[in-house]
């Protein structure tokens, strides 16, 4: 099994005590990235990005290795450089963040000269993960050599999996960002949204006709999430809810998402229900929220997700 995460990482910097901040490097799909290659150590976990030539992206490089993510559709720009945020977060856990990303390098992630192998590997992986975040950094013309190499991906039989992850300061309004998400839905297998994203896109309504609007725009499978509220999971055979097992105080809510996709695609790789896939994803995010920053240490990962999804498989 071969997984690719496509999308943009950044230099990110977290406020700690007051005046000083912690250097550290994040992205949603980046975060999705590093938690499979944790859960899922017999497939091949890669991200799939553009960056500089610079000390920060050779750093950004290291720091893959070092988690066991592979880096051969990486591109380099020569005298580019990556985005760059700052995440500020209130007593309760919630955050803010602040960007810096108009030149980064991900941006030429598929039109750039440099990337014609990154393009040519891409619809060879058995998976493919990207968020709505992947679609909006590009520009019109990257965005359909995306969803070109994503449609050729699903002829292939590739499973493609989507985290919405609308972000309203990405897009004029939640039906520009519908309007541009809705093709590259198209193709998905699988499609995260939490409830904000959903809400963002497409006005309040009940959990249930969010869940069908997103399977209606194509993928099979659909999940919902509600922060620390009842996730759901729907395909045209099955459907699931759950509340997460405990309440727990979050330090900092950040990546929570991006991990709870990861479990709960590591779960449904290894042949677990929608059910049992939600418990992992609950499983992780519980665990994250209570650390600082996207990625927690690898001895916090929780022993029995570990072991539940060691094995993989096509679903």
């Amino acid at each position: 099994m071969r997984i690719a995460t496509i999308g943009e990482c950044m230099i990110e910097l977290s406020e700690g005590a007051p005046g000083q901040l912690r250097q550290s490097f994040g992205g949603d799909t980046l975060n999705a990235a590093v938690y499979l290659a944790r859960l899922c150590p017999d497939a091949r976990t890669d991200y799939m990005t553009a960056l500089g030539d610079d000390a920060f992206s050779d750093a950004m490089i290291a720091a893959w290795h070092a988690e066991g993510i592979g880096t051969d559709t990486v591109v380099r720009l020569p005298g580019r450089l990556p985005g760059l945020y700052i995440i500020r977060t209130t007593e309760a856990g919630e955050r803010s963040f602040y960007y810096w990303r108009s030149a980064a390098a991900a941006r030429e992630l598929f039109r750039a000269p440099e990337a014609s192998a990154t393009r040519t590997a891409l619809p060879d992986y058995d998976a493919l993960y990207w968020s709505g975040i992947s679609v909006a950094i590009l520009d019109p013309q990257s965005r359909d050599i995306l969803l070109g190499l994503l449609r050729e991906a699903r002829r292939r039989g590739r499973r493609l999996v989507c985290d919405v992850n609308h972000r309203p300061r990405l897009w004029p309004s939640g039906a520009a960002g519908w309007r541009a998400m809705a093709p590259f839905l198209a193709h998905a297998d699988l499609v995260f949204a939490s409830r904000e994203d959903a809400e963002g896109l497409f006005g309040a309504a009940p959990p249930a006709e969010h869940l069908a609007r997103l399977r209606a725009a194509g993928p099979a499978e659909a999940v919902l999430t509600g922060g620390a509220g009842v996730a759901l999971a729907s395909t045209e055979a099955d459907c699931a809810a759950l509340a997460p097992a405990a309440t727990i105080e979050p330090i900092d809510t950040t990546a929570a998402g991006d991990a709870f996709h990861a479990a709960y695609l590591a779960a449904r790789l290894s042949g677990a229900s929608l059910a049992q896939a939600l418990a992992a994803g609950h499983a992780l995010a519980g665990v994250v929220i209570g650390y600082r920053g996207a990625i927690i240490p690898r001895a916090a990962m929780p022993a029995a997700l570990l072991a539940a999804t060691r094995r993989t498989h096509r679903w």
